[in-house]
């Protein structure tokens, strides 16, 4: 029976982040988790989490409160509404279902009890519930966190977990930042992690844009870690691709109002250290035959870029490399439909 002091938090996507924020969670003692797994439902439901962390230390076998390998229907089982739904799966609008269609069963259009927490990258993200859920408050989850599920349930972070929560604007809402207030509270009373509330959401995407929309994908076109890809050629495919890649998102950032710390470009080529040979998640969705999130990641700023007057030919050749890689992932799963070969 859950305590009727701690919130219920419902995760859905429990890989190496939303793991690390079930334990942030529930070592906090302020909530109550259920999270819904897919591919590593078994190993989990079995045997638990393996955990090794910088920041908790060696956990073994453990679990959130309720571990599931669905996304409760609330009205079909008779829930009670959650008080936070935290979204840590990727967003990839291009390919079904939509997270607005994914988070359904769990989040009725008419909801107002319910806080939803975007705990994913890219911007414009939460747009598709501004329309469908406008009575919804909707906050923005921003992680830095080095975390990596090397197999199904064995959770290594190496690197501590900081999270950067805010709410997105919403005309039809009075203080959605006061959800934002308490829920980083929740997350940080365990004393185990670095959580914050963000006074301006619209800085903080895309800022992490900087990062994410340049080195996820050239990472994950070329094949290098960032590591590697900082030594490649003597450093001449950072500085000839990845830093005008990076300038073309601050300029775009400028022109849509964001005005960008001075030195934002060179802290993000060195933001992971050479030798730690970090794959971001781009390049592991590709060698792992996933699909990859190159529409809120490149199409959204470069379209707001394109339409602010910007010049971004870096972030379009890019754009449409992972447009391609895309359609490659789709055609292997037998999504599209390819003319037969001509003898």
């Amino acid at each position: 029976m859950t305590s009727s002091l701690k919130k219920s938090v419902l995760i859905i996507g429990g890989g190496a982040v939303g793991a690390i924020a079930a334990l942030n969670l529930e070592v906090g003692g302020l909530a109550s988790v259920t999270l819904v797994l897919r591919s590593n439902y078994n190993a989990v439901s079995e045997h638990g989490f393996d955990i090794k962390s910088c920041d908790h230390g060696s956990i073994p076998a453990w679990k959130p409160s309720i571990v599931r390998n669905s996304i409760p229907d609330i009205i079909k089982e008779s829930l009670p509404p959650y008080d936070y739904i935290l979204l840590c799966t990727k967003n990839i609008p291009d390919i079904p279902p939509t997270v607005v269609n994914l988070v359904a069963p769990a989040l009725p259009r008419n909801n107002t009890h319910t806080t939803l927490i975007l705990l994913q990258n890219g911007l414009h993200i939460y747009r598709p519930f501004l329309e469908t859920h406008p009575q919804t408050p909707v906050l923005s989850g921003i992680s830095m966190i080095g975390s990596e599920e090397t197999s199904p349930g064995q959770i290594i972070q190496d690197e501590g977990d900081k999270l950067l929560i805010g709410a997105f604007p919403n005309p039809n809402i009075d203080t959605p930042s006061s959800a934002a207030l308490e829920f980083v509270n929740i997350y940080k009373n365990g004393g185990k992690t670095d959580c914050k509330l963000s006074e301006d959401v619209l800085h903080d995407r895309w800022r992490k844009l900087v990062y994410n929309a340049c080195l996820n994908p050239i990472c994950a076109i070329l094949g290098l870690d960032t590591g590697r890809l900082r030594l490649a050629a003597n450093g001449e495919v950072t500085e000839h691709l990845v830093r005008p890649a990076m300038q073309e998102i601050v300029e775009a950032a400028k022109a849509n109002g964001v005005v960008l710390d001075e030195g934002v470009v060179q802290m993000m080529i060195d933001a992971d250290p050479l030798q730690s040979y970090l794959s971001p998640s781009m390049y592991s969705d590709v060698r792992k035959g996933n699909f990859i999130e190159h529409e809120n990641l490149l199409g959204e700023p470069l379209r707001e870029g394109k339409k602010a007057g910007v010049k971004m030919p870096t972030i379009e050749v890019l754009y449409h490399m992972a447009k391609g890689i895309q359609w490659r992932t789709m055609e292997k799963r037998g999504m599209v439909d390819i003319p037969s070969k001509n003898v």
